[in-house]
């Protein structure tokens, strides 16, 4: 049952925020390294956040128009917190800094040590720290900026008043932009002609390249972020990804931090809008209808497949499909919940699809966040070649069912059956045959490889981190290398066996009221990783609180918790009350001790909620 108790005030408990501190330093400074009273006066909202979540880059786009109003009293510190191994790398945290277009300080911790004084369970988790030095507030998830900016506005009215607020310029410094022909591309196509075609990603637009795959014919797009329509050179995007040729010879481009599809006339270069409106959808939005009036969340990449165009809806971990003679767009696979779920389409889970390749009859994908390939059938039933699910990583080859993969962003079919992964943070590019059900590495020695094409017998392999385009011919043999696996390394929260109680606490946002005009507006839902941790407690529910039982056979493993809260303004003269639906997702990896807890808390943030 959820806990309706009033919000107790944010002043009831005052709480020094722990130091931060990591091993990899502070990046977006000038190379100046930063303690907490260096930011004294300033209001810091810390952003624990890693590079391959979606929903943290989420998170930053929504940021940014907090930090720029905000600029002269708030301090944004992104503290990078890594799940992956690749992640974990200086070098990777300074790409991703720049490849998402970061303007703010960000302390890289590679070895989780903020992120365990702050007692952060989830990505992202935002933590707001007042000009006195005091944690204020705390939020995991996304959908916070509003309710965060009210809280600064307070901060700034009340610290003001006791001359404890120091205004001025932040500690943010920009790094020197870098003369590259391509920064941080995306995805690529071949184009009828021979040449390419490039999502040039950070710089905003689509670059032409010659068949050498250097030289530049023309870009597409003005190169500032942006969501403007027409000619080529003054057209924007913000951060375009996937791209797929449709049979008009135009060119259909996954916009994703515009959450929108976008057309482009490859004889005049003019853009134009397919699908989207330009806001992310959220749950209770419309998931069917005319596509210009569909909201989508961050499509990735997209693929003609059954004479629809299909879409890897990365935001919401799902499969979308728009159809271009009927101009409508809608749900083709998955429930939103983020894993690894085979079986019918409407009963699918996903974890950031992220790149797509059709042959006649299978969608291939990569499933980035379960390090998975999977395909769906043209019937919509989705199976998995290889990946286990959101924890588990590694490079190794040899039968699917063993071999691992490392948050693959990109697929390619290959002319034997076959199909090309580009294994990102693994910085591989593999290959799975359907024939054998062996995986084998192509090449090595790539710079997170995103997406590649084939060319003739040779294959061309997005290499983003560097910048290029890199042609390989295929060889007959792989590449051998050292089997490694990997687990996720957060810290595990140490629970005893038997007897759990799970407790999602929900608090309505203020003026708001749970819904419950159609029965439950709640939803709670529990599965395990492996499935032997749970003896009880799996499944769906309806209350927000439920009694687990632990297998004390199972030493550790990880508790997947999705829950959904529904709020209506509670005012009985409105006849058509605001509602909003708030939905998270934890991933709790736990480790079963003798004296361990016996209740486990997690908080469902309401919109407007504050936590002390």
């Amino acid at each position: 049952m959820s806990d309706t108790t009033p919000a107790p005030t944010r002043r009831r408990a005052r709480v020094r925020a722990p130091e931060l501190i990591g091993k990899g330093g502070w990046l977006n400074t000038g190379g100046t390294q930063y303690t907490l009273a260096d930011l004294r006066g300033r209001i810091v909202i810390l952003d624990f956040w890693t590079f391959c979540c979606i929903n943290c880059l989420h998170v930053l786009d929504e940021l940014r128009e907090l930090e720029e109003k905000h600029r002269d009293t708030v301090v944004i510190v992104g503290v990078h917190s890594p799940k992956f191994v690749h992640e974990a790398e200086h070098g990777a945290v300074v790409d991703a800094v720049e490849r998402y277009g970061v303007e703010h300080p960000v302390l890289d911790d590679p070895e989780l040590a903020t992120w365990k004084q702050y007692a952060v369970r989830a990505w992202p988790t935002l933590v707001v720290i007042d000009p006195e030095g005091y944690v204020v507030a705390q939020h995991a998830g996304e959908g916070h900026a509003h309710a965060i900016a009210r809280l600064v506005e307070e901060l700034e009215a009340e610290h003001a008043a006791k001359g404890t607020l120091r205004r001025g310029d932040g500690p943010y410094v920009a790094p020197e932009p870098e003369p590259t022909v391509l920064r941080f591309p995306g995805k690529a196509m071949l184009l009828p002609g021979g040449n390419f075609l490039v999502s040039d990603t950070t710089r905003h637009q689509l670059v032409e390249l010659a068949e050498d795959g250097e030289s530049v014919v023309r870009r597409i797009g003005s190169g500032v972020r942006g969501f403007a329509d027409g000619a080529a050179d003054a057209a924007s995007f913000s951060e375009p990804q996937g791209l797929a040729l449709l049979d008009d010879s135009s060119v259909i481009v996954a916009d994703t931090v515009n959450h929108a599809l976008r057309r482009v006339d490859l004889a005049t270069g003019e853009v134009s809008t397919l699908a989207g409106t330009g806001k992310q959808w959220w749950q209770g939005s419309a998931a069917s209808g005319p596509a210009r009036e569909v909201d989508l969340s961050s499509p990735w990449d997209v693929a003609l497949f059954g004479g629809k165009v299909w879409i890897a809806m990365a935001g919401v971990h799902q499969l979308w499909a728009y159809d271009p003679a009927e101009g409508t767009v809608g749900v083709a696979a998955g429930t939103t919940n983020e894993g690894l779920v085979d079986g019918p389409a409407d009963q699918a889970w996903f974890a950031q699809p992220s790149g797509l390749a059709a042959t006649a009859d299978r969608l291939w994908l990569a499933d980035s966040e379960t390090s998975a390939l999977r395909w769906v059938d043209p019937d919509g039933t989705v199976h998995t070649a290889v990946g286990t699910g959101l924890f588990d990583f590694g490079h190794r080859d040899g039968a699917a069912e063993q071999a691992l993969l490392q948050h693959p962003l990109g697929v390619t079919a290959l002319p034997d059956g076959s199909v090309a992964v580009a294994d990102t943070y693994n910085h591989a590019l593999r290959r799975f045959d359907p024939a054998s059900g062996e995986v084998t590495t192509l090449a090595t020695d790539l710079r997170e490889p995103s997406d590649a094409v084939l060319v003739g017998d040779d294959i061309v392999v997005v290499e983003s981190a560097r910048h290029r385009l890199t042609r390989l011919r295929l060889p007959e043999e792989a590449v051998r290398v050292a089997a490694v696996a990997h687990r996720t390394q957060r810290a595990a929260t140490e629970v005893a066996a038997g007897r759990l109680r799970l407790d999602v606490v929900f608090q309505a946002p203020a003026g708001q009221k749970l819904d419950t005009r159609y029965g439950p507006s709640t939803r709670l839902l529990v599965s395990s990783t492996p499935p032997e941790l749970l003896l009880a407690g799996e499944g769906a529910d309806t209350d927000l609180s439920r009694e687990l039982e632990l297998n004390p056979a199972v030493q550790e493993g990880v508790l997947h918790v999705s829950a959904m809260a529904a709020s209506c303004d509670d005012d009985p003269s409105a006849e058509f009350p605001a509602c909003h639906v708030h939905q998270q997702d934890w991933g709790v990896p736990v480790r079963l001790v003798e004296g361990g807890a016996d209740r486990l808390p997690l908080v469902l943030a309401g919109m407007d909620d504050q936590e002390d």
